[in-house]
């Protein structure tokens, strides 16, 4: 399989997609009690919406591919949106949708009176649906792999092994 186009995320089209979920969060005019970043893609723009939207952070990590790590930090927000806490988790993508799915499904049955979801771009095709989004992709149409401004410390290597982990996303 050919490796993708890889499409850096400027600093200044990441600073308005921030702004562009903030936007969209205060006119739902939901208001979280928490904004929970998705390790590793969302912890960046949990922090920066953490600020923007004055709430604060909580993190959770799924990329480590530690289960009993996650499995209690899920555990806890599971506990918080039972008890009626309002959570929004942040994640760079919703690409397969695999991530916000598997959020979903270890939360329960919390709804979008409690649970709400922010990517900084969604592609449509995902198997997952969000509740904000600052852009939308079509996988079908867009192959690139998007390099955000977190990542740019990381060798060209290294952003082609995370896309090597599931290379059909952008097929």
């Amino acid at each position: 399989m050919p490796e993708p186009i890889l499409t850096d995320i400027a600093m200044e089209r990441y600073l308005a997609q921030i702004e562009a979920l903030a936007d969209a969060v205060v006119a739902s005019r939901w208001r979280p009690d928490w904004i929970v970043g998705v390790g590793r893609g969302g912890l960046a723009p949990a922090t920066w919406l953490s600020h923007a939207l004055g709430r604060p952070m909580l993190s959770v990590d799924l990329s480590a591919q530690l289960p009993a790590f996650a499995d209690t930090l899920l555990d806890a927000l599971r506990q918080r949106t039972e008890a009626g806490e309002r959570l929004l988790v942040v994640d760079d993508i919703n690409d397969s949708g695999r991530t916000i799915l598997r959020l979903r499904g270890a939360l329960g049955d919390a709804d979008a009176a409690v649970l709400r979801v922010a990517v900084l771009i969604d592609n449509v095709r995902s198997g997952a649906r969000v509740d904000y989004s600052a852009e939308t992709i079509d996988r079908a149409v867009t192959k690139d792999w998007f390099v955000f401004p977190w990542e740019k410390m990381a060798s060209r290597a290294s952003i082609l092994a995370d896309w090597g982990e599931e290379p059909d996303r952008t097929a």
